[in-house]
């Protein structure tokens, strides 16, 4: 892990931030490889139950480093060199990786979340904003649409035309009436301190239960109906009866938090999970 990415876990909370703060914690090749480093070194460790992600300095990410644009080994080529022909590709994992982590990944968000920056912060299953956040899905700023999996995650928040207007426009939306229109779940003047409180309170329920609610919700909200009862039916069963069930059961008879195992090992790729 470079310095580029830092993790602190803490009480089976990963407290992960960007760190490059003098470029606004803009994304470049580096920048992008520590990110998905960060992420599928998450993926592995069954002691982790709820990660928050957030940026050092005076905002989340500003988005692509323009110097990307003239570094011949960078974007000039975008799929050449084993970038592009599978999916998630290069560019799209940085944002698309926090999907496949089997727990919670809370997005703290403050001052600029910019193109690439709020890609990445869609691919958090919550968002806490502060007030003074300012997003924009600003690729066509630069002639381009989004392209860091923004496709298959701002369907999930917003309606079809508010998603095709910040895409048309690259307009900038603050903190309020981002919360209003989907993209950030709640507001806080301290979003990193309120994402790891709730991250804590996460933390000290059920492991499995966890995972396997973020897998069936992830997987079920679109498709065929009878499909995701299926689903639902099949990974209830995996959990009733198990000692962190019966232990979530204990805890709650006797008033006290539970002393669970930790999670199961878990491949969000696994259609017979």
């Amino acid at each position: 892990m470079t310095d580029l990415v830092t993790i602190d876990i803490q009480d089976q909370v990963a407290d992960v931030r960007l760190n490059r703060p003098e470029k606004m914690n803009a994304l470049s090749m580096p920048m992008f490889d520590a990110i998905v480093a960060a992420g599928q070194q998450l993926q592995k460790d069954t002691s982790v139950r709820a990660v928050v992600l957030s940026g050092e300095g005076r905002g989340f990410c500003a988005g692509l480093d323009l110097a990307n644009f003239t570094d011949p080994s960078g974007l000039a080529a975008p799929f050449g060199e084993g970038k592009g022909g599978y999916w998630p590709n290069y560019y799209q994992l940085p944002a698309f990786v926090w999907k496949s982590i089997p727990v919670p990944v809370i997005c703290a968000l403050h001052g600029v979340t910019y193109g690439g920056g709020a890609q990445i912060a869609l691919g958090a299953d919550i968002r806490i904003a502060h007030p003074n956040l300012r997003m924009s899905i600003m690729e066509i700023k630069w002639g381009l649409i989004p392209d860091m999996s923004a496709s298959q995650t701002l369907r999930d928040l917003v309606r079809l035309d508010v998603a095709k207007e910040l895409t048309f426009t690259g307009r900038v939306v603050e903190g309020l009436e981002a919360q209003q229109i989907g993209l950030v779940t709640s507001l806080s003047e301290t979003p990193r301190e309120a994402a790891l409180e709730m991250a804590a309170g996460i933390a000290k329920r059920n492991p499995n239960a966890i995972t396997l609610g973020k897998y069936l919700l992830d997987n079920t909200w679109h498709g065929d109906q009878i499909e995701g009862l299926r689903v639902e039916e099949r990974l209830q069963g995996k959990l009733l009866k198990s000692h962190n069930q019966i232990e979530a059961v204990m805890a709650g008879m006797q008033k006290r938090e539970g002393n669970y195992n930790d999670r199961d090992v878990v491949d969000f790729n696994d259609v017979n999970i």
